[in-house]
């Protein structure tokens, strides 16, 4: 009987006394007891603490019902994971000079090796072939087939005594035969009864056996396991070692010896197996508490927590843990904190070694933390250029090198998605029409602009850890190499190099461009200089052709179109303000029904003007008041964007508003605007003292902008061609609508300072 056996032998009164069922105290507990004894399949009560009472056999059978858990299992762990080794796996769980490191580093570092075992669907293999070493044993099966004088095709079952029964042959014993003799075995027993014949003898279905797992595990107890088990394969079904257990000197005792030790870190590092050991029933694996331990961090592959092989061990051997010297791990310094337990006050030290052979030599011991620094950054032989350049890069130093070394060309400032850009163009154009505002965008957009006044060098003054700035005329140092410009550079200079859209530069150093179209000969893109004006530009246009308006020139800029309409939109919320403060005064004063329903007519009809206002948008027109007899442009200045248009002469007058006959007339000299207002007729809600005369050079006419006293009225005014005039409604004045218009610019005003002219007119009337 085995040791085990006789503890639960002599333990077998009491484990009666306990269970709530009579299983252990029925004739079956007998039969139990030599199974185990014989290392059976069957349950085995654990005596381990942390492991179920009961594990289950490999044949199914179910476990022990009403038998107390002898020691409950860990707070937290699934108990199927702690019973069987199934699909749940038992935390990891931590250690003191886990959370030590922790508190010293801040960092969580993992044990090294212990992932290993992270896995919970470990599988022992049993189809697999037998090697010839293996020992037969009880609950092994063997096919056995003969062929000849005899044919017979047999299975047969070890039995406990070790024996299998062939027929007309008798009990022959296998039990201790290696896999590879069972042949000529099993020929020479048969050989006895029957002559002239051939067999086969193979080994089937594999018996299981039972070992023991005990110590620092993360699961231990009881194992049914493969009878090809190995003590790496059984640690993997386990789990292996908890998170106080030792990788390095896990023991296989068997019959109260040792029968191997594994060092898990030579089977991490090299797949070394020569300790792993076949298992027998009875095993018992020990993980011990795990030994000295280091944690190694900082420049390297895999900072963790490693246990060392003994009370120390090299620094190289600790490196190599972790894969070894890193190419960026700095050499000449390595930090080394110790804990010296002998002394009270201040027990923990530092120490700095290198990693020159002698400090690779050097040892570390158990509570010692291993910090590796990286390489500097610092570059010994590098400057740096940057900005709008080809290619902004480290460039290899050398002594007295310039500006015009680093930059040895104009091409060098030539991006290189410019020709990304030029080349898409072809395809993005292809079978469509180019328009000039694709010209203009095209050649803003695709190249950036180098600012050749202003670059600068970044130098790191070392003696007084700042950084100086050095600025220098780019154009003068790499055109001209001009010495006070040409600056000689240091190791770590950095050189930028600007746009003109970085910071901003005079209009005369800018490339700018401005469009002329309509009646002029030459229309187009011109890229006009500082102190260009309209005048030239027309001029370098060919001038107006002989169809040309001049009077009737629209010019429009894109910085006089922003501020138009932001100051639109701050009339209209003026606007917006005042209707909901006179609607709300309006409101409160009513006195009775029908007073109501007309102050909400008129405040809805205000909401209605107000929302047509708020749809207007500013076109940027910059009214040029030219003389209509004489229309010589005047000498304005030109910008980056400017659009000039010169319509063709027009021969008609437009008239529209509270008129029967809303239509263009044929202009005629010396007509006037009443002249054109009685051939359109006025009608009843026409408001005469209101009309507006809107001019063909962008300008606006009105009796209401001004007081007609000092002036001539707009009704004699004398009209040209394309000229437009605008007949209002009339406003009943008693009504709250005449106190907002009175409080706010009159049309005349807003429309001429927004440049809307008569398309925003139309827009409010309709």
């Amino acid at each position: 009987m085995s040791f085990i056996g006789l503890i639960f032998k002599a333990h077998k009164k009491a484990l009666c006394a306990l269970a709530a069922s009579s299983l252990f105290c029925s004739p079956s507990a007998a039969q139990f007891t030599a199974n185990v004894s014989a290392g059976a399949t069957t349950g085995l009560v654990s005596t381990v603490p942390g492991a179920a009472t009961l594990t289950s056999s490999a044949a199914g059978l179910p476990g022990l019902p009403g038998l107390p858990d002898a020691t409950p299992a860990p707070a937290g762990a699934d108990k199927a994971s702690v019973n069987t080794g199934g699909t749940a796996l038992t935390p990891l769980g931590t250690n003191q000079f886990a959370s030590f490191v922790k508190e010293t580093t801040g960092r969580n570092l993992p044990l090294y090796g212990y992932n290993l075992f992270a896995t919970s669907s470990f599988t022992s293999l049993t189809n697999v072939p037998v090697p010839a070493n293996y020992v037969l044993g009880p609950g092994d099966d063997i096919s056995l087939k003969i062929w000849g004088a005899i044919d017979q095709s047999l299975n047969l079952a070890i039995d406990r005594n070790g024996q299998i029964t062939i027929p007309k042959v008798g009990p022959v014993t296998v039990v201790g035969t290696r896999a590879d003799q069972l042949e000529p075995l099993l020929k020479a027993h048969i050989s006895r009864t029957f002559a002239n014949y051939e067999l086969s003898a193979t080994v089937g279905r594999l018996r299981s056996i039972q070992i023991f797992v005990v110590g620092q595990a993360r699961k231990p107890g009881v194992y049914t396991v493969s009878s090809l088990s190995t003590l790496i394969s059984a640690l993997f079904e386990s789990g292996g070692p908890s998170a106080t257990g030792s990788m390095r000197q896990i023991e296989l005792v068997r019959a109260g010896k040792t029968i191997s030790t594994i060092d898990l870190y030579k089977f991490i590092h090299s797949g070394t197996t020569s300790s792993d050991a076949r298992l027998l029933p009875g095993d018992v694996i020990v993980i011990p508490p795990a030994g000295a331990r280091v944690a190694l961090l900082g420049a390297l592959d895999n900072p963790a927590i490693y246990e060392l092989l003994g009370k120390e061990e090299s620094l190289a051997k600790l490196l190599a843990y972790s894969g070894g010297q890193q190419i960026l791990t700095t050499s000449h310094k390595v930090r080394v904190e110790h804990i010296n337990p002998a002394h009270h006050k201040a027990p923990r030290s530092i120490e700095d070694r290198n990693l020159t052979p002698a400090g690779l030599a050097s040892t570390v011991t158990d509570g010692d933390v291993v910090t590796l620094f990286s390489i500097s950054p610092e570059f010994a032989n590098a400057v740096t250029l940057r900005g709008h350049v080809a290619a902004p890069l480290r460039y290899a130093f050398r002594p007295g090198m310039k500006v015009a070394d680093l930059i040895p060309e104009v091409g060098a400032l030539i991006q290189p998605d410019y020709y990304t850009r030029k080349n898409i163009m072809v395809q993005f154009e292809s079978g469509k029409a180019v328009s000039a505002e694709h010209v203009v965008n095209d050649i803003k957009n695709l190249l950036e602009e180098i600012n050749w006044d202003y670059a600068a060098i970044e130098r790191l003054d070392a003696q007084a850890v700042r950084t100086t700035l050095i600025p220098f005329n780019l154009g003068k140092a790499i055109k001209d190499k001009d010495p006070a410009n040409n600056l000689t550079l240091q190791v770590g200079d950095v050189v930028t190099i600007f746009g003109v859209k970085d910071l901003p530069v005079p209009v005369e150093k800018r490339t700018q461009f401005v469009r002329i179209g309509g009646e002029v000969m030459v229309p187009g893109v011109y890229q006009i200089q500082a102190d260009d004006t309209l005048p030239d530009i027309i001029k370098r246009a060919g001038g107006f052709s002989r169809n040309a308006f001049p009077y009737g020139t629209v010019f429009t800029r894109e910085s006089t179109r922003a501020q138009q309409q932001d100051n639109l939109n701050k009339s209209v919320r003026q606007m917006e303000a005042s209707i909901s403060a006179q609607a709300s005064s309006a409101m409160q004063n009513a006195v009775d029904a029908d007073k109501t329903t007309t102050l909400q007519a008129q405040i809805a009809g205000q909401r209605l003007m107000l929302g047509r206002l708020q749809s207007l948008k500013a076109s940027g027109r910059i009214a040029l008041e030219l003389d209509p007899d004489s229309p010589v442009p005047p000498p304005i200045s030109i910008e980056d964007g400017d659009h000039i248009t010169v319509p063709h002469r027009p021969s008609f007058v437009g008239v529209f508003g509270e008129v029967f006959a809303e239509t263009s007339f044929i202009h005629k000299p010396g007509y006037t605007v009443s002249d054109y207002l009685d051939k359109a007729g006025l009608t009843k809600d026409a408001d005469t003292d209101s009309v507006m005369l809107i001019r063909a050079d962008g300008s606006i006419e009105s009796n209401a902008s001004g007081f007609a006293l000092w002036r001539s009225s707009v009704m004699s005014k004398k009209l040209y061609p394309g000229d437009t005039i605008f007949v209002p409604g009339v406003i009943d004045r008693r009504t709250a609508y005449t106190q907002f218009i009175q409080g706010v610019k009159d049309w005349t005003t807003i429309l001429y300072q927004f440049g809307l002219g008569a398309a925003a007119l139309k827009t409010i009337r309709n």
